[in-house]
């Protein structure tokens, strides 16, 4: 009986090696009972093993992302560093277009330092998010506090070019939803920085809140370009900038990193739009 014990041990820990055990033995032994113990043994070390290479996929795909998407604004860096330094070393006189000329490199090297820091803390964010470095703690709260904090970040933003925001409060004030007020801050900035960045000048964007019996939605609606109903899809993808906004500043991973915060607090986010009549985002939080 011993023989026979030690012959099925070792051809339990054989098959489990090599990821063919199968549970033979259905009745009340310890023998069944240390078959059942093993195969479950087996499934978790399987579904962490699955976890960890998914983990790692995430880093290589975020590193893969990094050096890919830096390269521009670290060739922009070079290039005007180097055309303000051969200005500065020619013996030209300093008359009014040369320091104009200057400050042009000058604001260009901002620029694109601007845009790599950004693009290095949003990138930073998401592996935080996707690797589970960081977690989000939903908390059931009036939306008021959440809209408060998003319009203050806007409004400078909007002011410059003369964009009205228009919201209720005292409607946000009654509406609840279970969110993380930190990382819901930064999913609805993100939609009302898209929102008045491609907006014209002159025009309005609103905020506004519908309830639902098992949602609560916080809607940022502008009066922009609008979005072409085959790009709708595509949108959310990591680093995917429309063909007519390729132009302007952006990076492309703001409406990515929303939908990663939406989804880890069993929210969503919707999209409505037609090319040249806005677009409105809404952002479904659970009640």
């Amino acid at each position: 009986m011993i023989g026979r014990t030690m012959r099925r041990l070792n051809e339990m820990l054989d098959k489990g090696i090599d990821g063919t055990f199968q549970e033979s033995d259905y009745d009340e032994t310890e023998l069944s009972r240390l078959e059942s113990k093993w195969k479950r043994f087996l499934a978790d070390s399987s579904i962490a093993k699955q976890n960890l290479e998914k983990e790692k996929a995430n880093i290589k795909s975020m590193v893969s992302d990094i050096s890919h998407q830096t390269k521009t604004p670290v060739a922009n860096l070079r290039l005007y560093t180097e055309l303000l330094r051969e200005r500065l070393e020619k013996p030209c006189p300093q008359d009014e277009k040369s320091r104009e000329r200057e400050r042009v490199l000058a604001r260009e090297i901002a620029v694109q330092a601007e845009k790599l820091e950004f693009l290095m803390e949003a990138l930073t964010k998401l592996s935080r998010l996707e690797t589970g470095l960081v977690t989000v703690e939903p908390e059931k709260r009036s939306v008021e506090p959440l809209l408060c904090r998003v319009i203050a970040q806007i409004e400078p933003e909007a002011e410059k070019k003369g964009i009205r925001i228009v919201w209720d409060r005292e409607k946000a004030k009654a509406a609840q939803a279970r969110y993380d007020l930190k990382w819901s801050t930064e999913l609805l900035y993100n939609l009302a920085d898209n929102a008045v960045k491609y907006s014209e000048k002159g025009s309005q964007v609103e905020f506004y809140v519908n309830l639902y019996s098992m949602y609560t939605a916080i809607c940022v609606k502008d009066q922009g370009r609008g979005i072409s109903e085959e790009e709708i899809p595509r949108i959310f993808g990591r680093f995917y900038r429309g063909k007519d906004v390729q132009q302007q500043e952006g990076v492309g991973i703001g409406l990515y990193l929303a939908r990663e915060i939406a989804r880890q607090q069993e929210g969503y986010i919707r999209v409505r739009s037609k090319k040249g009549e806005g677009s409105v985002f809404q952002v479904y939080l659970p009640v």
